[in-house]
């Protein structure tokens, strides 16, 4: 099996491991992208701890799952995003104003879109999660 966008397929795997009721999923190959999201969404609250093992074939991370993800889904292609249309995406990917978090990537690192918004800078969407 090809595996095309690391992100995506990350995603995915936690959303239904998550579904099915499981305590810890484990994504593999793991990244330096996934790293950070996993940073984001731990912060956030929408996972426990993880932990990032090295097995000699792309390493993987093991995730501990509260129960707090409803979606999640890597957005493609990946919009280009200024600095003061934030809020147009995230009506258009989140259900609720306050509700969930548009993740980007940026010239200052991987952040959330309020992140961005606060410091006033533009970037690439990512992903989104509520």
């Amino acid at each position: 099996m090809i595996k095309m966008d690391r992100v995506n397929e990350a995603l995915i795997h936690l959303k239904n491991s998550e579904q099915a009721g499981k305590e810890t999923c484990l994504v593999k190959p793991s990244s330096k992208m996934i790293g950070n999201i996993l940073k984001i969404l731990q912060k956030k609250g929408y996972i426990g701890d993880y932990e990032h093992i090295e097995n000699g074939r792309g390493g993987a991370y093991e995730i501990h799952l509260k129960g707090k993800i409803n979606n999640c889904k890597a957005v493609k292609p990946r919009y280009s995003i200024k600095k003061d249309e934030y809020q147009k995406w995230e009506k258009r990917y989140l259900p609720a104003k306050g509700f969930g978090e548009v993740i980007v990537t940026t010239s200052k690192g991987v952040m959330t879109s309020q992140e961005a918004r606060e410091i006033g800078v533009g970037g690439r969407i990512v992903a989104f999660i509520y």
